[in-house]
């Protein structure tokens, strides 16, 4: 398969979609479906948002399986679940029968002491964490989330992986290549799935290629949460042909 087929192979996908089970989207589980059809996508994630304590994990199944697909089209279900700590911890629930994947988000910064909001962060890098302590940890913590996750039961998926940087005053750039290759190497080992997503343009096309190097399944996200985004594909383009280049 030459670099441009695996793009448009890649694009017919969309692994990373929002319904009103979510608080902050707008779209239902079935316009979501509609759309992706009417896009001639091939699979579509359906995926909602859960913290530890979220309740209706059963119902979201329920009302998935209960949509009618077009034929051709592959419908999987999702939770995405924040990255909690250095330590790797995972802020989501217990119980997922029925949930295919784990879609895991980096919304907060993986601290030694439990998860760590933008501006805490910024605050102790400028009081004195330095940033390529601040790296090693986000690199610690995905290596650790991605190599403890039982991968039998269902997928894990990285959702806009590395989004966080910029909102501590970092950015994907100050990634070494070490870095990359030790979290592309724990991602092919494990068996991770590395979204590339539309809504944060990210991650980059250096860490994109890492992946792709070591081989690691790459499937492209919207993160939309109404359904007119299901499918529509900018940034994620321009990144794959980047890191294919």
């Amino acid at each position: 398969m030459t670099d441009s087929d695996l793009t448009a192979a890649i694009l017919r996908g969309d692994h990373h979609v929002h319904s009103t089970f979510s608080d902050d989207a707008r779209s239902s589980l079935r316009e979501n479906l509609d759309a992706a059809a009417a896009r001639g996508l091939e699979r579509i994630r359906l995926t909602e948002h859960v913290r530890r304590d979220t309740p209706w994990v059963a119902e979201f199944v329920r009302a998935a399986r209960a949509e009618s697909t077009e034929p051709g089209l592959t419908v999987l279900t999702g939770v995405e679940a924040k990255l909690l700590s250095v330590a790797g911890d995972i802020d989501a629930p217990d119980g997922l029968d029925g949930i295919d994947g784990l879609v895991l988000a980096d919304h907060q910064f993986p601290g030694s002491d439990g998860p760590w909001s933008p501006s805490q962060t910024r605050e102790r890098l400028a009081s004195g964490l330095e940033a390529a302590t601040a790296l090693d940890m986000v690199i610690d913590a995905s290596v650790l989330a991605m190599t403890s996750f039982d991968h039998t039961r269902r997928d894990l998926q990285l959702a806009h992986w590395f989004s966080i940087l910029p909102k501590v005053g970092l950015d994907e750039d100050d990634l070494t290549d070490e870095h990359l290759e030790r979290w592309a190497a724990a991602a092919a080992d494990s068996g991770t799935i590395v979204e590339v997503n539309e809504k944060w343009a990210c991650p980059g096309p250096r860490a994109v290629r890492a992946a792709l190097a070591h081989g690691v399944r790459i499937v492209a996200s919207t993160d939309s949460h109404v359904a007119e985004d299901v499918g529509r594909y900018e940034s994620v383009g321009r990144i794959l042909a980047e890191a294919s280049a």
